[in-house]
């Protein structure tokens, strides 16, 4: 019942948001009582914070895979950084909606949490930017933090307008943001 639940709340709340959403709405649409509800969460923002962990926690794991990597170069990893972000539009994108728009709605203490994780995601495509800079395979002169916004904005972004269904792959999506990425930051 509880990943009902959960299945529910990211529904609703990608369709009505989180404040429009009531908890009467999410036990309507179970056909529960409030009961069912309050006895897996405490509150609608609970939820919200689970969803959250859920979207981040996978990133994160994917991450760390990734950068743990001694094959890889800063541009491989740089790649495969945007890759992640961009093809778990596809098996997470309700919940990346959900994660990406909502966020105002969490309370001091979770925000602060999920603010950490988010910053886990920039602080590594950073490193690898500035690490790509110090053995040449990135122009020595690039401004590695704002490159980094410009990667999560564009990547983040894209999960309002990318369709699995649409005319590009999520591959296609990503390695066209690469390119133009490493267009600008490799050197001549």
């Amino acid at each position: 019942m509880k990943e009902k639940i959960l299945v529910t709340c990211i529904q609703l709340f990608e369709h009505k948001g989180f404040s429009e959403t009531s908890i009467q709405d999410i036990v309507d649409s179970l056909a529960v009582t409030k009961g069912t509800f309050y006895y897996y969460f405490k509150s609608k923002e609970e939820v919200l914070m689970v969803i959250h962990r859920m979207y981040i926690d996978t990133l994160l794991e994917q991450q760390n895979k990734l950068l743990e990597d001694g094959a890889l170069t800063n541009k491989d990893r740089l790649r495969g950084l945007v890759e992640m972000l961009v093809t778990n539009i596809t098996p997470l994108g309700k919940s990346a909606r959900v994660f990406h728009r909502e966020l105002r709605h969490l309370s001091e203490d979770h925000m602060k949490e999920a603010r950490a994780k988010r910053d886990q995601v920039r602080v590594a495509i950073e490193k690898v930017i500035v690490a790509g800079m110090e053995n040449g395979e990135f122009r020595p002169d690039v401004k590695a933090d704002i490159v980094t916004l410009g990667i999560l904005g564009a990547c983040n972004w894209s999960y309002q307008w990318f369709k699995p269904e649409g005319k590009y792959s999520d591959l296609e999506v990503s390695e066209v943001f690469i390119d133009m990425v490493c267009q600008g930051i490799t050197p001549k």
